[in-house]
């Protein structure tokens, strides 16, 4: 065996550690345009751009939760076994404020979550999933169950330790909704309550409960009174289990470190939330939130898929040429980075909109169109990143597999594109405050660019009395993409938005990526990693 069958030949520099935050132009933008805490994400950025933070994302995956049902004397445990990097990446996530900084007031505390949200997704994407429903929680604790579990959940404190809550430094809320009959159809649940005494007694089956070992879940079952909301404690004040039987984890096609399960309810104690019969209205409260960190994650893969792709093509060479230096790759990777700036600056717009209350009506509207157009552009950003490798993309010994399975996730979780696109023209009858809010937002980008105004007029006369079903989303996709070039026209550089408006607005694309000419490749590639790594 020669020197040259060993030797890494025509293989780009390891990446090693980064800062996640400090080296993206685009989310520095935004944090600093919006009132972000720029400091604590530079900090989060260090932590998770470093090589310890890749490696316990590679081990969570690797060492999936084992279930464990009963112990050696046959008493019943439910409960979930991780791997010690799970803990290590809730532990660094929850004390850099992933859950609490929304709710500690501080200016930017939404915005700031949601860039961790970004950073999270971009290293280790499945133990986002706990953090993001004990984040969206809060708003939904109201009343004494509020007074005793909210301190607990914005606590900085990851403690996972099985005790009663009150005995904890800090919680976890889960959520546990679907059943097998209803799906997205949440009024025809069967699960149900019974009084008893102060509280409930819940009896039923749960198709999906993510992160089963929270120490409470959030649930909706039929009581006297109509479908209503519970908060369900893992373990009881006296330090005894609830009667929550995991039945199994699901296995699924990604989010692989973090586990999610079919559960029993028998006879397991409870305690309302909110009003009798209002449980969809009290667990919205919840939902909404959640939305916000389905908008963003997908950023933050494809982001990830992206810097992997721009870190191939600067350092490998093909035919006499470093990769990145083909003129059609530039223009692949251009075209891909106008879908990452797109989702990016929508994603952030709206997280900022969670940030103040006279744009809540904004925000209401704004994160299904966030959510629906970043998710249906990430799986086909991150293939398209993974073809820039060849080969190697295609192995686990690069990310990009895991961020792949990953693509979908996001767009199924907390409404479907079908449900999310229907709740947008629900919210457009019934809301009129948050349709003004929006058409207010694309209006305020007009006379920078003819196509911009000419689609928007177009938009406006299309569907200026009412949006048919059938369309719901064509208007979805013309609309969320409208608002991300708005946002685009107004805060970033002129290459990004000529390019967003000629290629996503105006049709001057084809239907794959890198089918587009007369991009400015130096720009818009520059915004994917520092100038003086190409």
């Amino acid at each position: 065996m020669t020197d040259a069958d060993t030797d890494a030949l025509n293989q780009p520099t390891p990446l090693g550690s980064r800062n996640l935050y400090a080296e993206d132009t685009a989310l520095v933008d935004y944090v600093d345009a919006y009132g972000g805490d720029g400091s604590a994400l530079n900090q989060f950025g260090v932590w998770i751009g470093s090589e310890d933070a890749r490696e316990a994302g590679r081990l969570a995956n690797r060492h999936a939760p084992e279930l464990a049902l009963f112990d050696r004397g046959g008493r019943r445990l439910d409960e979930v076994r991780f791997h010690p990097a799970y803990h290590q990446l809730l532990t660094q996530g929850l004390s850099a404020g992933y859950a609490a900084a929304p709710w500690e007031g501080a200016a930017g505390g939404h915005l700031t979550h949601a860039a961790m949200v970004y950073l999270q997704s971009q290293t280790e994407p499945a133990t986002a999933c706990p953090m993001t429903m004990t984040y969206a929680a809060v708003p939904a604790l109201t009343g004494p169950l509020g007074d005793l579990w909210r301190p607990k959940l914005i606590s900085r404190t990851y403690d996972p330790t099985i005790a009663p809550v009150s005995e904890k430094a800090g919680a976890t809320m889960g959520m546990a909704m679907t059943e097998k009959q209803g799906g997205s159809d949440v009024r025809a649940n069967t699960t149900r309550a019974e009084p008893d005494g102060e509280g409930y007694r819940l009896y039923g089956h749960k198709w999906f409960c993510s992160a089963p070992m929270s120490d409470g879940f959030l649930t909706l079952a039929q009581a006297p009174g109509g479908l209503t909301c519970f908060l369900v404690a893992r373990w009881l004040p006296d330090g005894t289990r609830n009667g929550v039987h995991l039945m199994r984890l699901k296995e699924k096609l990604g989010n692989r470190a973090n586990a999610s399960a079919e559960i029993e309810y028998h006879g397991a104690w409870a305690e309302r939330l909110g009003e009798k019969g209002d449980g969809v209205r009290q667990i919205i409260r919840m939902v909404h939130h959640t939305r916000l960190d389905t908008a963003l994650a997908p950023v933050g893969l494809m982001r990830a898929a992206l810097t992997e792709a721009h870190w191939w093509c600067a350092g490998r060479t093909v035919f006499q040429r470093h990769l990145i230096d083909q003129p059609l790759m530039r223009t692949v990777l251009a075209d891909l980075a106008l879908e990452w700036e797109g989702a990016l600056a929508l994603g952030m717009r709206v997280a900022a909109a969670f940030d103040r209350d006279d744009e809540a009506p904004f925000a209401r509207i704004a994160v299904g169109l966030a959510k629906f157009l970043n998710n249906k552009r990430c799986p086909n950003v991150i293939y398209e990143a993974m073809e820039c490798l060849g080969g190697m993309g295609y192995t686990d010994d690069t990310p990009l597999p895991m961020l792949y399975r990953e693509a979908p996730l996001n767009s199924i979780w907390e409404g479907s594109g079908n449900v999310i696109c229907l709740d947008i023209l629900r919210t457009l009858a019934r809301d009129p405050d948050a349709g003004a809010a929006l058409f207010a937002e694309v209006e305020a980008s007009k006379g920078a660019y003819q196509a911009y105004d000419t689609a928007l007029k177009d938009h406006r006369n299309r569907w200026a009395k009412s949006v048919p079903e059938d369309e719901a989303r064509l208007f979805a996709e013309r609309t969320s993409t409208l608002l991300a070039a708005a946002i685009l026209i107004r805060h970033a550089p002129s290459a990004v938005a000529d390019a967003y408006v000629k290629t996503r607005v105006a049709g001057g694309r084809g239907h794959v990526a890198g089918a587009a000419s007369a991009l400015d490749t130096d720009a818009l590639i520059a915004r994917l990693a520092p100038a003086s790594s190409f």
